[in-house]
């Protein structure tokens, strides 16, 4: 076979063995360094329609706005409790009861919303409003009260103090001044107003002012706000000069006070402090404070009792720092009006406080509405409390609620009832007939 035989014969055999095994056929020129052709990318399957991204649901709570209350019918045990707007009929008075060898009578009826109690250098018994504008005026003459308006049209005249002949009302936003008014009750002075150096808040906004063994004006700034770090000049206790002169912050960390007294022995500002709200049907308590000298700390927004740190602004802070309360007057009992006891009728009493616990709302069972009496030792320290008056609540309801206490000349105590609209009066002995 010749040579170009045999490579016809090597071209066959190639093409056969080519279509046998379908390869494809090379060129003998090709270069044998060639890079292969690169694999086509495999085509992804296109995606099925996605869902929209739920929106966050909201935390569970059938009581908008208050995610920490389980329930509506729980919401309405904590509801606030509206006093009527006048006071009830006096056959719906509350039936009150005291200690053995005490005695208690209705000493004014029909005053609606009746508030601060202070008693006049000739015996007049003012009385004041924080719902309502009034201030009224009880007088006594032979044998019969009579209860008229002193004042009128005035922004929550919760705080009155009297002082050589006149008398001091706190409306919302400033302090006024009725020179000479038990000489005037029927025509009243225009009052001269003393200070107005006063936030205007809802929350916490009435005042309560009181007159000191220092001859100073003393008045409450509450906080506006259940729990909140307070703006500069709230939450806190000023005093002053009676002309309103020479302001100073005495006390801070006050979330609101209405109801302050002096020992009479140390001359100590005794003071009660109501506890947040919210937080727990038994915490934090209210308290009763006590103020050894100017400036003190007592722990609000951060700490509660003396004993815990709150849980939204008490971070970082220790209970340590803060002037720990004198004594505890049980959670949300609203304890109001306050007043050292320096008469001679009721026996073992003297030098004693009586307070006035309002009674708590927003807890499911209510404590308070009562008058309780706290016991101190020789240093000032508390010694004991216990109830004194008691049936402003009943059956978890209030038939009446108690504000304030005053001591009169004769050694008998006066306690104000705004849910009932009267003033009730406590003596001790065989009563005359």
């Amino acid at each position: 076979m010749n040579t170009r035989l045999l490579k016809l014969h090597h071209v066959l055999f190639a093409g056969l063995v080519a279509a046998v095994f379908n390869v494809p056929v090379v060129s003998a020129q090709q270069p044998a360094d060639a890079p292969a052709a690169a694999p086509e990318a495999p085509v992804a399957p296109k995606p099925a329609a996605s869902k929209p991204i739920p929106s966050i649901q909201p935390a569970p709570t059938l009581v908008p706005g208050r995610g920490d209350i389980p329930s509506a019918e729980i919401g309405k045990r904590l509801s606030n409790v509206a006093p009527p707007p006048m006071g009830v009929p006096a056959d719906q008075l509350p039936k009150l009861t005291v200690p053995k060898g005490f005695n208690v009578e209705v000493f004014a009826h029909g005053i609606g919303n009746a508030r601060t109690l202070r008693i006049g250098d000739k015996g007049t018994v003012f009385v004041s409003n924080r719902l309502l504008d009034k201030v009224y005026a009880i007088t006594e003459k032979n044998g019969k009260r009579e209860t008229k308006v002193i004042a009128s049209g005035m922004d929550r005249p919760n705080g009155l103090a009297f002082y050589k002949g006149a008398l001091y009302v706190a409306e919302g936003t400033r302090i006024n001044r009725f020179d000479n008014i038990e000489d005037n009750l029927d025509n009243p002075p225009k009052p001269v107003v003393v200070y107005d150096d006063l936030p205007n808040h809802a929350s916490h906004g009435w005042r309560y002012i009181g007159i000191g063994p220092d001859n100073k004006l003393y008045i409450n700034v509450g906080a506006p706000c259940n729990i909140c770090e307070p703006p500069p000049g709230h939450a806190q206790i000023r005093r002053m000069n009676l002309d309103g002169s020479g302001m100073e912050v005495y006390a801070v960390g006050v979330r609101n006070s209405v109801g302050f007294d002096w020992n009479p022995v140390t001359k100590e500002l005794y003071f009660t402090e109501h506890g947040r709200d919210w937080l727990s049907e038994d915490l934090p308590e209210d308290e009763l404070n006590r103020v050894t000298k100017s400036g003190q700390h007592f722990g609000f927004p951060y700490c509660h009792n003396g004993t815990f740190t709150d849980r939204e602004t008490g971070w970082g802070k220790s209970c340590d720092d803060y002037v720990k309360p004198a004594a505890l007057l049980g959670p949300h009992s609203s304890a109001l009006g306050m007043r050292f006891y320096t008469g001679n009728m009721f026996p073992g009493y003297k030098g004693a406080i009586f307070i006035a616990r309002h009674g708590s709302w927003n807890r499911t069972k209510k404590i308070g509405g009562d008058i309780i009496v706290v016991r101190l030792n020789p240093n000032g320290t508390v010694k004991s409390q216990e109830v004194f008056m008691t049936g402003f609540l009943v059956n978890n309801g209030y038939l009446g609620r108690p504000v304030d206490v005053a001591v009169m000349k004769d050694g008998s105590m006066l306690v104000s009832d705004d849910h009932a609209g009267a003033v009730y009066r406590v003596t001790y002995g065989a009563q005359k007939r």
